[in-house]
């Protein structure tokens, strides 16, 4: 079986678990915290960053993108239904336009966002020393950001059956992979945000999803609606 080393609040380490179990691939979960790597972790990945994917008789990936881009070259169909791989869909420019979102959710998403919400609400309390109460200016700040992300993810939704075109794609997963875990927090404004909601609602109630929903850490109770498939 596939080793997957990640750690479940994640958003990274969320969008592959979420490829995964879209394509049914079984894999072995070994869960890593992002601040406290050991030499054997940094010997596998001497960037100290999550997920990490060792195949079986395969490759050792590294990263979203290593492990997305190898799963999609490597099955071109999915291993029960033979239906196509729900990644990188369509002609050369429809497939661009897939990384564009990715990278969008990965890159600015994460940075505006969900790796600051990460940061003062769960990394602060939770790593070694006096833990620190989330800065008010920091929260304030990404708050705003985030309403601009959810606007753009309904602008997107609104004009397309998925975010990048007719297909379900990896710019879904990834975006639905940050959309969870900003969830999880209680910090996703639903109100005011219809088109993106109705569009993650989708995303949320496929079986894939079970996985993530179903993901607990000890001292950061879930929002009430966030395993609520009707919110």
């Amino acid at each position: 079986m596939h080793t997957l080393w990640h750690y479940r609040l994640c958003p990274l380490s969320r969008s592959i678990r979420l490829v995964l179990a879209e394509l049914e691939i079984g894999v072995e979960l070994v869960e890593v915290l992002p601040w406290s790597f050991d030499n054997a972790f940094l010997s596998m990945n001497p960037a100290a960053e999550l997920p990490i994917m060792q195949v079986v008789n395969g490759p050792l990936l590294c990263g979203t993108y290593a492990i997305s881009e190898y799963v999609a070259d490597e099955l071109k169909r999915h291993p029960i239904d033979g239906l196509s791989v729900p990644l990188f869909p369509g002609n050369r420019e429809e497939r661009a336009e897939v990384r564009r979102l990715v990278d969008w959710s990965h890159g600015k998403l994460n940075r505006e966002v969900t790796s600051e919400l990460l940061e003062e609400k769960v990394y602060a309390r939770l790593k070694p020393g006096t833990p620190k109460p989330p800065s008010p200016d920091v929260l304030r700040a990404v708050r705003a950001n985030l309403k601009y992300h959810m606007s753009y993810f309904g602008y997107l939704a609104h004009g397309r059956k998925w975010l990048a075109g007719e297909d379900m794609s990896y710019a879904d997963i990834t975006a639905a992979a940050h959309l969870s875990l900003i969830d999880y927090l209680g910090e996703v404004p639903w109100d005011g945000h219809a088109t993106t909601r109705e569009w993650y609602a989708r995303m949320k109630s496929r079986k894939a999803f079970r996985g993530l929903l179903a993901d607990r850490i000890a001292g950061f109770a879930p929002a009430p609606h966030y395993a609520d498939l009707d919110f």
